[in-house]
């Protein structure tokens, strides 16, 4: 008996955790008044929607499309190797930014008069900054680079 109670348990506590939401926060918030974007299941939905018609961007294998678009005139990024490409590019004239060592670079730069932003602890600084009032936004959980990416198009460009 206790090892059935067990077993479900353990069965709800990862069925969960497969299905977590995560929400980004303005700044340091965590208020839920604050949430910009959540990602659920690849899908970034504006604030704390889960309907479809507020879905903002959304996560394919390597590509970041377009609201719940398949089309591949609707792709936004295509990420390979930790590069951001524009569209369904893979000339590294076409690199947007580049995500190494948890900072995120102008184009395929690498110095460090170039980062954009930091990415340390969930959250966002701006540039080189460690300082709590540069935070750009705070994520509550765990999210692939292409999840990361579909992210940052949302609180850029959707918000």
């Amino acid at each position: 008996m206790k090892k059935g109670i067990l077993f479900f348990v353990l069965l709800l506590t990862v069925s969960s955790a497969v299905i977590a939401q995560v929400k980004v926060y303005k700044g340091t918030s965590t208020y839920n008044s604050d949430v910009i974007c959540n990602v659920e299941d690849g899908k970034v939905y504006k604030k704390t929607s889960s309907y479809t018609s507020d879905i903002l961007c959304h996560v394919s294998k390597n590509r970041v499309y377009k609201g719940n678009s398949t089309y591949t005139s609707d792709v936004i990024y295509t990420i390979t190797d930790g590069k951001v490409y524009k569209g369904t590019s893979s000339y590294s004239s076409d690199i947007e930014f580049t995500i190494k060592d948890s900072r995120i670079y102008k184009g395929t730069s690498s110095y460090s008069s170039d980062i954009l932003a930091t990415i340390e602890d969930g959250k966002v600084y701006s540039g080189t900054s460690s300082y709590t009032s540069d935070i750009e936004f705070t994520i509550n959980g765990n999210l692939t680079i292409e999840e990361f990416v579909a992210v940052w198009y949302a609180v850029k460009y959707c918000y």
